[in-house]
């Protein structure tokens, strides 16, 4: 049973805020003037018009951990939810006292949100499936809750690339995402190392192009390997499984399927989509290391023709509702192949562009166009911004604040997502057990001193920043449980920087955070999150002797 109001307060009457342990922070958390409110098989619970979706999360969430049937009232008494046309989208005002438990948003959004924060305050067993004693008593805090985000845009990219998830590992973690308040899951379906998304019209996309005979243990710089056959897809019928699963949760859902460069997997299902005058693209598989492939595509009518083609079957299985931008990737394209093709020097005449800078942003360009032309939006990374970025498209700023800064003040719409600051495949700790170290160290609170704004942008280009996203690349990450690992705590400490209103870097008080993380640790334990305790890794988490890429000292601000 979750604590009682009198251990939420001090003798002034103020919130404990550490023993609700509430993440990410809400904008204000006062004490109710009657409750707590018990839960128990009588509560009935109401959904005002366009609340039935959340009320239907409540009764499967909270009615499998609780027990309680949570039968449908009237919306005078047990939890109310409704709707608030004066509160911003995703706002919510959380009011518990001895009657009821009201739950109002701007919109469903924004009650589902709310709904996050009244299963934290039931405590942590309020995240497990089953009830784990029947007849205990429930109770929710006497509090008042008022809150919303800072940012439209806070997302996780998960690449399933390099490392594939089955579809319930991936509903597993939009419910993570959720909880946390994220609404953005950036899905990287496509690379070098294998593609993951059924195109019908292509059918050796997955035939071939899924599948590796075998996989590098470690960094690229490693002896090792997995001689294994590795690989695995999502189905058509996944893909919709996945997008109606995070809607129901409001979470947008942004596919990534990457051109001009990270292709080698499309071009070993079909050869034809590579610089074949230069190299004999037959002769390729599907990458079984890491790093970066000169292997990248013709600058070819028939090539657009062909991701035109992929893009058809994407854009119907990722309805514009659900995942209005589209992610081009655009990132590390080598231009090598281009420069000693005749036909790709042709056509950079052709166009009349002044090198192949000019013909990767000839790529985006088009798709660009194609995208908006069927009321989508393209989003990149910010190599994008090479040869000249196409009008409507989005950065997401990934080698730094430098690309999203430009961008910004070029009017360009922006995510930020450096990898000095929210590379989650990057270590938590300098120390000699973690598991594969790759990167900088960025600590539970270095994630929690990232500002996504940079310092001395101007309001006008400030206004562009659309939000952040932590991103996840899966190199050494072969399953979930090494997934949870980098992943948490520190997407925890990454929510409550893309939600709460929190003063500058410095000022940022990471003991009261830290002291909130240890009511959420309990939580993340009973939804079964490997996550990287605070003391270091568990034995089971260690991987020693598997050649890792650490690079020490702080992380450049560029």
């Amino acid at each position: 049973m979750a604590p009682r109001n009198t251990e939420h307060t001090d003798d002034t009457g103020s919130v404990d805020t550490a023993a609700l342990g509430l993440i990410p922070a809400p904008r204000t958390v006062t004490p109710a003037t009657s409750g707590p409110y018990p839960l128990g098989h009588a509560t009935p619970l109401s959904a005002a018009p366009g609340t039935e979706g959340v009320a239907r999360w409540l009764r499967t969430t909270l009615g499998a951990a609780t027990g309680l049937p949570l039968a449908e009232g009237t919306g005078e008494r047990g939890i109310v939810l409704a709707l608030d046309g004066e509160l911003a989208p995703e706002a919510y005002r959380l009011a518990v006292g001895a009657d009821a438990v009201r739950l109002t948003g701007g919109s469903a959004a924004g009650v589902f949100r709310g709904a996050q924060t009244l299963r934290q305050l039931l405590g942590p067993d309020a995240f497990r499936r089953a009830p784990l004693a029947a007849g205990r008593a429930w109770e929710v805090p006497a509090v008042v809750v008022e809150d919303e985000p800072r940012f439209g845009w806070r997302g996780m990219m998960l690449d399933v690339s390099r490392h594939f998830l089955p579809k319930e590992d991936v509903l597993r973690y939009l419910d993570l995402l959720a909880a946390h308040k994220l609404n953005v899951f950036h899905f990287h379906l496509t690379d070098d190392q294998g593609w993951r998304i059924e195109i019908k019209r292509y059918p050796r996309l997955t035939e071939v192009g899924s599948w590796r005979s075998r996989t590098k243990y470690g960094h690229r710089a490693s002896e090792l390997w997995d001689e294994t056959p590795y690989g695995g897809f999502y189905t058509q019928d996944d893909i919709r499984e996945i997008v109606a699963y995070a809607a129901e949760r409001h979470i947008r859902v942004v596919p990534e399927i990457d051109i001009p460069g990270h292709s080698q997997a499309a071009i070993t299902a079909y050869p034809e989509l590579g610089n074949t005058d230069v190299v004999d693209t037959t002769a390729l598989t599907v990458w079984d290391t890491w790093g970066v492939t000169p292997n990248v595509l013709a600058p070819t009518d028939a090539t657009l023709r062909f991701y035109e083609g992929v893009l058809e079957e994407v854009l119907e299985l990722f309805p514009a509702e659900t995942s209005p931008f589209v992610h081009m990737g655009g990132d590390e394209c080598p231009k090598d192949q281009w420069k000693e093709s005749p036909l790709a020097q042709a056509r950079i005449a052709e166009l009349g562009v002044k090198d192949e800078d000019g013909l990767q942003s000839w790529f985006i360009r088009h798709f660009d166009a194609w995208l908006t032309e069927r009321g989508r939006r393209l989003i990149g990374w910010d190599e994008i911004l090479e040869g000249g970025l196409a009008e409507g498209a989005a950065v997401s700023s990934w080698r730094g604040y430098g690309g999203g800064i430009a961008a910004a003040e070029a009017g360009h719409d922006v995510v930020m997502c450096p990898e000095q600051q929210v590379y989650l495949d990057h270590r938590q700790d300098g120390g000699p057990d973690e598991p594969m170290p790759i990167g900088y160290v960025r600590s539970l609170e270095d994630v929690y001193r990232f500002e996504p704004v940079p310092p001395g942008l101007g309001e006008e280009a400030a206004r562009h920043i659309l939000g952040t996203q932590a991103n996840v690349w899966t190199e050494v990450m072969q399953n979930r449980a090494r997934v949870d690992y980098q992943v948490f705590p520190r997407l925890a400490a990454f929510a409550e920087v893309a939600w709460s209103a929190l003063p500058a870097p410095a000022d940022r008080d990471f003991a009261a955070f830290d002291a909130r993380m240890s009511a959420h640790y309990p939580r993340l334990d009973a939804l079964g999150v490997d996550y990287r305790p605070p003391a270091g890794p568990h034995p089971r988490q260690q991987r020693p002797g598997i050649l890792g890429f650490p690079r020490e000292g702080a992380p450049p601000l560029v």
